[in-house]
């Protein structure tokens, strides 16, 4: 079993616009954009970071916003809601507030004793609000959001999957431990990491597959402390059949990808080396930052990006 996952380290999802994207969740939300900078593979499309004032691992939201690119539809075999911790007795709050943003799908409800607001994105996006303990973590307080109610980071996730089993399995083996199940759901922990170490699998045994397209979730990252321990859960994962990628350099993170039995695609990425690597702390996702290769063809790259609001 492998003991090194520290729960949560980012979660990537795609969008239609860059500038409806940003000011989602630097006017909406109130997160701060830590890194601008764009798809490596794609380098005409923007890769936008947001978080905490520093971007720490397990408060992440990073999207791909690919332009005019379809809507994707819900289904089995993606990760069906990303989930925002927020402090005890803030959704009154957040309700408010989000229906003065006329954000669409606002309903609140409860899962495993947690209070919890579920609303949409302006792609489709399925998010929720869960009401939860600071454990240690300050909000960030973008767009006047007050400290006692601002977004602490990420709660967890939510699989949408057909079978529950061989994923939970494959948890089990990532160090997480099975805490509960009800209606239709099955919650899995991690210990001795950081705050982000919930993820929920639902069971839809009769839902169609999801289709990948703006608002869907690209991958979802779980967290480890450096290189070295990523080598070693690596060959873990290698050791059980997994397929698993080299390790590739993300600038401010090495990453490995493998997709999961049922059909989400995991990375494992580092804490290190962190987003204030080529930005200093007070001016994180201000400047559009490039990858070195793509630096010699930097002005084509800037007349291909459209603009975005700071």
């Amino acid at each position: 079993m492998i003991k090194d996952i520290l729960g949560l380290h980012h979660i990537t999802s795609m969008a239609a616009d860059a500038n409806e994207n940003n000011s989602f969740f630097t006017k909406v939300l109130g997160l701060r954009r830590v890194k601008k900078t764009v798809n490596f593979d794609a380098p005409e499309f923007y890769h936008l970071y947001y978080g905490d004032e520093a971007g720490t691992p397990g408060s992440v939201m990073t999207y791909f916003p690919f332009g005019r690119m379809p809507r994707g539809t819900r289904g089995i075999g993606e990760v069906g809601i990303t989930e925002f911790a927020v402090p005890k007795q803030a959704l009154s709050y957040w309700k408010d507030r989000l229906s003065t943003f006329e954000v669409k799908g606002l309903e609140q409800s409860m899962a495993f004793g947690e209070n919890r607001l579920t609303f949409e994105g302006p792609d489709g996006d399925s998010f929720a609000l869960v009401e939860s303990d600071l454990r240690g973590r300050t909000p960030w307080t973008g767009a006047d959001i007050p400290e006692e109610t601002g977004i602490l980071g990420f709660h967890g996730a939510r699989f949408r999957l057909r079978n529950a089993a061989a994923t939970g399995e494959l948890l089990e083996f990532m160090g997480y431990q099975k805490v509960e199940s009800g209606h239709g759901l099955t919650r899995y922990m991690v210990e001795g990491g950081n705050a982000a170490d919930t993820i929920d699998l639902e069971e839809l045994p009769n839902a169609p597959v999801a289709g990948e397209g703006a608002g869907s979730v690209h991958h979802i990252a779980f967290a480890v402390e450096n290189r070295t321990v990523q080598d070693t859960v690596r060959k873990a994962l290698l050791g059980t059949g997994y397929q698993v990628t080299p390790v590739i350099d993300r600038d401010y993170f090495h990453a490995i990808y493998f997709r999961t039995p049922g059909g989400v695609l995991f990375e494992i990425a580092t804490n290190e080396p962190g987003f204030n690597r080529d930005e200093d702390s007070a001016h994180l996702g201000e400047a559009l930052k490039l990858p070195a290769r793509y630096e010699p063809y930097r002005q084509q790259i800037e007349q291909l990006l459209p603009p975005v609001a700071a």
